[in-house]
């Protein structure tokens, strides 16, 4: 073997094992920059619970993020943990604006040793994913509910001051903005060079990420602080109104639409988009599964209480919390419940999963965090 030929294999090699270690992180608070909602991973069918944090008096209502055996996730009080995959114990504590009882509903992001995430009163926090610290901060005009999303060397935040804001990542300096007629809620949806914002003003927006320009809008039925699941030319996601849209975004036109008749309710969970379907949860208590060409129904699961949770695809299964206080997983395929676990309170954000593990938080400031049965 000539020393150039192990050279190209050993090099090969590497690039195999940065692959696999990215596919069991978990950076984005939908697990990708499309917002599909889908692991790079299966999961075992026999979960157990293999740790949990209670913090006292504490809330989330955000998805943790994980990065090579660290999960991140900020509560309502004001702080931001950094905790140890393996067994839950805490890496850092970063105590962000507790006095002032400013917390954290948008999921953290993950991105080159940083960690970004936006708090109430409307302040993006750049930390060192290391330790911690505060690196920068970045004052939007009003509250940040939702989540960072990057565009080459850039961040993208909204906020209910309804703008969109492009920072640079080094310095959180201002690269360029776009206003919306209404707040900003959801984690902006990036496609190449394209960005997608579903508002709080009945819109879907599309956003030129590299001139910073509008480049048109697609009406929808009622405000929404979904992050679109984009897939292919698609974007799908629901609204506050309880339709369900598939909108093509290089035409700028719905491609279908789905109601409930019979029991309507509001659609406040981001879906997991697969190649053949589209799943998501409503206040309507029902899990939904549709066909993605032509949006008819597949299956719906009912649980016993309103899911904010957005699912999360592992192989076969898709997970999620509601509100009756449980995590469940169901057949993909047919929808029928093959696991669940009882907690004392409900879940309003949806899971993470990495490297074998599903992650979840509840509005009772509890972190959970399931694993292979032993």
């Amino acid at each position: 073997m000539t020393h150039r030929l192990a050279k190209a294999i050993a090099a090969t090699f590497l690039a195999l094992l940065a692959t696999l270690s990215a596919q069991a992180d978990w950076p984005l608070y939908r697990g990708n920059a499309l917002a599909q909602g889908v692991a790079d991973e299966a999961l075992a069918d026999n979960l157990e619970l293999k740790w949990k944090l209670e913090v006292k008096d504490g809330a989330f209502e955000a998805t943790p993020v994980v990065f090579h055996g660290i999960a991140y996730i900020g509560d309502l009080d004001g702080r931001v943990y950094a905790l140890k995959l393996a067994d839950g114990s805490k890496v850092w504590t970063y105590e962000g604006n507790v006095d002032q009882l400013s917390g954290f509903m948008g999921s953290p992001a993950y991105r080159e040793g940083r960690i970004y995430v936006g708090d109430i009163d409307g302040v993006l926090h750049c930390l060192d994913a290391n330790n911690g610290k505060l690196l920068w901060k970045f004052e939007a005009g009003q509250e940040i509910n939702g989540s960072v999303n990057f565009y080459q060397d850039k961040i993208l935040i909204g906020s209910q001051d309804a703008t969109l804001y492009c920072l640079n990542q080094a310095d959180g300096t201002l690269a360029w903005k776009v206003e919306i007629d209404d707040q900003i809620r959801c984690m902006p949806t990036v496609v190449a060079n394209r960005g997608f914002v579903a508002g709080c003003d009945s819109k879907l927006h599309v956003i030129d990420l590299e001139a910073g320009k509008a480049l048109g809008t697609v009406p929808i039925d009622g405000p929404t602080g979904s992050a679109p699941a984009v897939r292919g030319e698609v974007a799908y996601f629901g609204t506050e109104a309880g339709t369900f849209y598939a909108i093509d975004w290089k035409q700028l036109k719905v491609v279908w639409q789905y109601e409930d008749a019979r029991n309507r309710q509001q659609i406040r969970a981001s879906a997991a988009v697969l190649p053949d379907r589209v799943i998501f949860g409503s206040y309507s208590k029902n899990l939904v599964s549709l066909d993605l060409r032509t949006g008819q129904p597949q299956w719906t699961f009912k649980a016993r209480g309103k899911i904010n949770s957005s699912p999360v695809v592992a192989g076969n299964r898709v997970y999620f919390g509601s509100a009756d206080s449980r995590v469940r997983a169901v057949d993909v395929a047919t929808g029928k419940e093959v696991w669940q676990y009882e907690a004392k309170s409900g879940f309003p954000a949806g899971p993470a999963v990495s490297d074998g593990c599903l992650l979840i938080a509840s509005e009772r400031g509890v972190v959970y965090c399931f694993g292979p049965k032993t």
